[in-house]
């Protein structure tokens, strides 16, 4: 099969060891020599055939967690993102670079029956097979999850899509912005009397792209107590209502239409952003306690027992009167001035950074979550760390 692989397949290499085998099970009941140095998912094998966020994310995330991902690109073109830019190091995407560490790159053309039954042949080693296509194509192909499980019963089975495996839109492709905004997303961000804003992030393929790691990982434990793969369906639209949580609540509960606050919060006064003369502070009053926190701050005792702000109902209902009060006080200092007031007041608070200052932020560096590596063609770079901390296990991040 290696033969085979070398011949066909065109391979990126990225700098990972490989893994100790392809284990059928979780556990093997016997104690590691060096249990402080086992990765949480090594041993695990992953066959990435996924494009683009959503899918790279989830397998990424595997991978730092001891997994060994083989991912599967185009020949010549590759994934998507790899041309996505500026900005470019080298002539390596940034995008491409932010999602697929811990992987190993071959390019297979999966239209070509040669490359059909290097897929397969890879599957039948592998615990764990991932990919995003638009229902019903990789079946087309002899790749689907009847194919796979008829020759690697074994096999953890995750389909990406955009709305699901069945339904009205399950032939559509699955954007990000798409489904954000289909599901209700996008309606709900942005400013109070503005347009709908897409958030600056793809949330909702990162949220997916979690909610597969987690599936797979459930998946993996469930095999281990039934010796059986299984098929998993995770989609854009599905996840994101999903993540709706209270403001779907509010609707399904209560009748109660969603709307966009902006910074703001429906339910919460004042939980928000406060301009000040040199940018801008966010800061949350979750209970009386912490508003007569916040007056104290801000030198105004008397709004402690006005009646109209004495609980956080009336707040709520007197929002817009408040609100300009505070806003006028935040406006006199600088935000540095605002950040010294505030500390150790208890009150929840902090500063709207851009990136710079994101990663100078003394917290963001004492959770080590900046991680700098050896790229084979492009030297070090630094990408955001792992952001759990698991012990005495450890997690691997490497290119």
């Amino acid at each position: 099969m290696l033969a085979t692989l070398a011949r066909v397949a065109t391979v990126r290499r990225s700098g990972l060891r490989p893994g100790p085998g392809s284990r059928r099970g979780l556990w093997t009941g016997r104690p590691q020599a060096d249990t402080d140095n086992v990765k949480p998912l090594e041993g695990v094998k992953i066959l990435d055939l996924t494009r683009v966020l959503a899918g790279p994310f989830a397998t990424m995330n595997l991978g730092d967690l001891g997994a060994e991902v083989i991912k599967v690109e185009r020949p010549g073109a590759g994934d998507d993102t790899r041309t996505w830019g500026p900005p470019f190091v080298g002539t390596e995407s940034t995008y491409f670079l932010s999602v697929n560490r811990n992987k190993k790159s071959i390019a297979v053309n999966i239209k070509d029956p040669n490359g059909v039954k290097i897929i397969k042949e890879l599957a039948a080693i592998c615990d764990v097979f991932v990919e995003n296509y638009v229902p019903g194509k990789l079946s087309a192909l002899g790749l689907g999850y009847a194919d796979i499980d008829r020759i690697a019963p074994h096999v953890v089975y995750c389909s990406i899509t955009g709305y699901g495996q069945t339904g009205p839109l399950s032939q559509r492709a699955g954007y990000d912005a798409v489904a954000s905004a289909v599901s209700g997303l996008m309606h709900i961000t942005g400013p109070e009397d503005g347009d709908p804003v897409r958030p600056g992030v793809a949330m909702t393929d990162l949220a997916t792209g979690l909610y597969a790691c987690g599936a797979i990982m459930a998946g993996l434990i469930q095999r281990y107590k039934t010796g059986k793969g299984l098929f998993i369906d995770c989609n854009l639209l599905s996840s994101q209502v999903a993540c709706l949580t209270q403001v779907a609540g509010n609707y399904l509960i209560a009748r109660k239409e969603a709307k966009r606050w902006g910074t703001a919060h429906g339910s919460i006064v004042p939980y928000q952003a406060f301009k000040t003369k040199d940018g801008y502070l966010v800061v949350g009053a979750g209970n009386n306690m912490q508003f007569a926190t916040v007056c104290k701050i801000l030198n105004l005792p008397e709004l402690i027992d006005d009646c109209k702000y004495k609980t956080n109902h009336l707040r709520v209902q007197n929002r817009k009167e408040l609100i300009r009060i505070l806003s006028a006080r935040f406006e006199e200092a600088m935000t540095s001035e605002w950040l010294h007031r505030f500390e150790g007041s208890g009150v929840p608070y902090g500063p709207i950074n851009n990136m710079k200052n994101v990663f100078a932020e003394p917290q963001v560096l004492h959770n080590d979550l900046i991680m700098e590596m050896k790229h084979p063609t492009v030297g070090k770079i630094s990408v955001p760390g792992w952001p759990v901390s698991i012990e005495p296990a450890t997690v691997c991040i490497s290119l």
